[in-house]
């Protein structure tokens, strides 16, 4: 199972959750965020670089899940493409991922843009936000345009609010795309996440139930809730 934990900024807290065993860590290029990244001074340093344990995400699964250099990830919220563009460059971004209400021909736009001479293998995750079974329909707009989807809990601010939507609506998920569950999942979810059989449940988003404060993730907690998570998976 893919874990992505969201909303990181702090160079020595990126380092410890990055020695953890997670897939993805989130950074927010959204303004309006309060965990929202400007710079990370030694990033690559942080995110410990060592090429012969990058190995590519599985997301065909969800009981795929090797240890990896954590993937970077930069979350945007109807941005322009000029600023994603030159974010991707900066920060050497492996994903975007799109919280707002970027059409498909956007998306398009965007990667023709991107790959291949700036990052030849980038991915594009479009976040859904739900709250009704009919939030959900919109996948069908971008199943072609997107490599993966992140189902979170609707809210006014398009970030984590630390509440969890409806999770049995992912049953009305018939699409082809991997997807992300999002939205308020915390420690004490090991085993509703593990009774979950969506056939393309890739993994889980982890933010605001882990921090102590924005942008501050508690590492403790990450590391038991991830070995929780990956002892009731064998």
């Amino acid at each position: 199972m893919i874990i992505k934990v969201c909303g990181m900024r702090d160079a020595k807290n990126i380092a410890a959750v990055s020695a953890l065993d997670v897939d993805m860590l989130g950074f927010v290029f959204y303004p309006q965020s309060n965990r929202y990244v400007t710079t990370i001074p030694n990033l690559s340093k942080a995110m410990r670089p060592n090429p012969k344990d990058d190995k590519p995400l599985n997301t065909d699964s969800a009981t795929s899940h090797t240890k990896r250099i954590p993937k970077r990830v930069g979350v945007f919220v109807d941005e322009m493409a000029q600023n994603i563009v030159t974010s991707v460059y900066n920060f050497k971004l492996d994903y975007i991922q799109l919280h707002g209400q970027e059409s498909p021909t956007f998306i398009r736009n965007l990667r023709a843009t991107l790959t291949p001479d700036i990052q030849p293998n980038l991915k594009v995750i479009k976040a859904i936000s739900i709250a009704l079974r009919e939030d959900l329909e919109q996948y069908k707009a971008y199943e072609n345009d997107v490599d993966l989807f992140l189902f979170d809990t609707k809210t006014p601010l398009q970030e984590d609010c630390g509440q969890q939507f409806d999770w049995s609506l992912l049953q009305s998920y018939e699409g082809e795309v991997p997807f992300l569950l999002s939205g308020g999942i915390g420690p004490d979810d090991v085993s509703r996440i593990r009774s979950l059989h969506h056939p393309r449940m890739a993994g889980i988003d982890l933010n605001s139930k882990f921090e102590t404060a924005p942008g501050m993730k508690d590492v403790v907690l990450l590391q038991d809730f991830i070995q929780a998570l990956n002892s009731d998976s064998d």
